[in-house]
């Protein structure tokens, strides 16, 4: 006998007919934002656990513009045009199986595989489902498109390796940014004594969004005036202004440093260790469950997310300046239907 759900989702949604090719953004080679343009490819096809998500919306990332500039994710890249674009919130229309958790009509919200499959940057997007969670009912699906791989990015720093609890002193570089102002609010909704370093503008934000402290980079050297710092967030490296080394003096003995940009400061396992200091770098797990405990914190109000701007698809290379521009409070996000 054929199992049917039981899900009245499932019942009242009969996969759409879908089109063959749709409208996205790609790139044929790395480059400057000039090489983003919109093109008609073929509508990608799921395969195994994944699932096809017609996009609403797609938020867009720094990794987004490094893979983009020949950096970050570019080497994986295996067939062109690439299409980019981790985050995603849209509609299931097509799923794997009858019964399966996110059936047709269901309204999520997740990370794609990009460059494994194409990215959402685009009108449809296939996603795995151990990568989606079910769209946080109060978000619009542009602010729901702006959370998944910033917020768990946070959420895997904050929660997962911080260990972020009561007492606890963190030091949070780069608060107002997309990953920093999630970082910001779990660490304070989970206890910890929060110091965000910001600029001027976004002071009196951060000590909204939870921070116990804010230090304004564009007028004090925050080694002056922190000290005795459980653990590092360093959400901006080493490259320009030695963020980085200058953490190791605040720092306490045995305490973390959490070393985010991928290959801004090569050497800082050995720099952390020459001071009795704890350290790793980070990558992103496109957890579901995870987001499904996000997206509770966002629909009761503990967390929240900020969009500072929103561009059609077809602006993407726009999207892409603002991003690189590099002061963005909040997330970036594509608009890919009006729905």
């Amino acid at each position: 006998m054929r199992f049917r759900s039981t899900r009245p989702e499932a019942a009242l949604q009969p996969a759409p007919a879908l089109p063959e090719t749709m409208r996205a953004v790609v790139f044929d080679a790395p480059g400057s934002t000039e090489v983003l343009h919109v093109a008609d490819v073929a509508v990608p096809t799921p395969v195994l656990s994944e699932v096809l998500v017609r996009v609403i919306a797609a938020g867009i990332n720094p990794i987004d513009a490094k893979t983009r500039a020949g950096r970050g994710m570019s080497a994986a890249i295996d067939s062109w045009p690439a299409v980019p674009g981790f985050d995603v919130s849209g509609v299931v229309v097509r799923t794997p199986f009858d019964a399966h958790p996110f059936p047709v009509g269901t309204e999520v919200y997740g990370m794609a595989a990009f460059p494994r499959t194409p990215g959402t940057s685009a009108e449809y997007a296939v996603v795995p489902t151990l990568s989606l969670a079910r769209k946080p009912a109060s978000l619009s699906h542009v602010e729901a498109a702006a959370v998944p791989l910033a917020a768990l990015t946070a959420w895997g720093l904050v929660v997962e390796t911080a260990l972020a609890h009561q007492g606890q002193r963190i030091l949070i570089h780069a608060g107002s940014g997309g990953v920093g102002h999630f970082a910001v609010q779990f660490a304070a909704y989970f206890g910890a004594h929060v110091i965000a370093t910001g600029s001027t503008r976004n002071l009196e934000w951060l000590r909204e969004l939870g921070a116990a402290e804010v230090v304004d980079y564009t007028a004090t050297r925050f080694e002056d005036v922190v000290h005795d710092v459980d653990v590092v967030i360093d959400l901006i490296g080493d490259v320009s202004d030695d963020t980085g080394t200058r953490s190791l003096e605040v720092l306490r003995p045995g305490g973390l440093l959490i070393e985010v940009p991928t290959g801004a400061w090569p050497a800082f396992r050995e720099a952390a260790a020459a001071r009795g200091i704890r350290s790793t770098d980070y990558k992103t797990i496109p957890d579901g469950g995870a987001l499904a405990t996000i997206a509770r914190l966002l629909d009761s109000g503990a967390v929240r997310v900020y969009v500072e701007h929103v561009f059609d698809l077809a602006d993407a290379a726009d999207a892409h300046v603002e991003l690189e521009r590099g002061h963005t409070r909040g997330k970036i996000v594509l608009c890919v239907s009006d729905d």
